[in-house]
This record gives C-alpha cells, structure tokens and sequence, in this order.
C-alpha cells in the first residue's frame, strides 16, 4: 500500500514538473512558402535551411518557446534568374542577411483542438516587427507538424526596393515538422 502511496505521489509531483519537450524544425516533411503579386500575376516561392529550436509542450502552450531561421540564399521561385535578382541587395541582400528568424514572445490556446496563436518577432534584413497569427499542430512519432500562415509587408522589411509592379503585401505559408532533439 505504502508503495502505491508513494508511486502515486511520484507521478502527481512529476507531472507538475514536467518540462516542454525540445524539437528541432528539420526541410525534411516541411516547407515554408510565400506568394506574392508581381504585375498583378502571382508568384509562388520557397525557402529552406530551417534551423531552430522549439520547445513545445501542447498541454501548456505558455511555455512554448519558437526560435527558429531559414536560409535567405535558399529562395526559390522556379526561375533561377530571378532568384539571383531576390538574392541581391535590393531584396534579401543575402551576403549581409543570411537568415530570416522568427522567435515567439507568447503562445496561447485557442478554441479550437490542436490550435494555438503566436505572438512573436520577425526579423528580415535586420529589420524586426511583430507578427501574429494562429497554428495548428498535428502530433507525430517523433515530433510534430505546425502550420500555420501570416501576411507582411515587404516593404516594412526593405525587401523589393520602390518596385512598383511587385505588390507590397505578401502571404507566407508554414508547413514546420520539427523531431524530437
């Protein structure tokens, strides 16, 4: 019986302490896409090199941590020409901004099961601004799977110069499996 006691005891403290787990987001099973709007014609994208780490726990969503980098030099938009453009400093200026980050400030649950909404900073040409937006996760063996998506500016981050046929807004699409570290 003391036994049982005790083990049950053992079980209640270890839940109490127990700590988010670390992932790390991996380009395999992922991808981070944007689109955006150049002389009125959509254009699609993608960036790889996710580096990171994520602390996450979807029991207690407010000690979630996001800290997390893509490869700027990875841009991809299925013509390599204008991938060089983009990799110039006009745009991503890529030799003096190698990465794109996004850390969370706070996560909260949402109503919605397996949903939840970042509140974080995005940082692009060393330009930092706030974003937000909801994500949802889909458990998997060894980690997870988050989605989610936000628009931004680009001019806010100096990205696309004065260029009058290039929309300023863009949309930016996450599909992030992150594994267990």
């Amino acid at each position: 019986m003391k036994k049982t006691v005790c083990l049950g005891c053992l079980f209640i403290v270890s839940a109490a302490f127990r700590v988010a787990v670390p992932y790390t987001p991996v380009d395999d099973g992922s991808s981070v896409k944007f689109k955006i709007k150049n002389l009125g014609i959509g254009v699609d994208g993608l960036f790889k090199g996710l580096k990171g780490v994520i602390v996450f726990d979807a029991a207690k969503p407010e000690e979630a941590k996001f800290d997390v980098t893509i490869d700027a030099a990875t841009i991809n938009s299925g013509i390599e020409l204008r991938d060089k453009h983009l990799r110039k400093q006009d745009y991503f200026d890529v030799a003096r901004y190698p990465t794109i980050h996004l850390v969370s400030t706070k996560i909260e649950t949402s109503a919605a099961a397996n949903t939840f909404m970042m509140y974080g900073n995005l940082t692009i040409k060393s330009v930092t601004k706030a974003v937000s937006f909801s994500f949802t996760t889909l458990p998997q063996s060894n980690g997870y799977i988050f989605k989610g998506e936000f628009k931004i500016n680009r001019r806010d981050y100096f990205v696309g110069g004065s260029s009058i046929t290039l929309s300023d807004n863009l949309s930016v699409y996450l599909n992030v499996f992150a594994r267990k570290i």
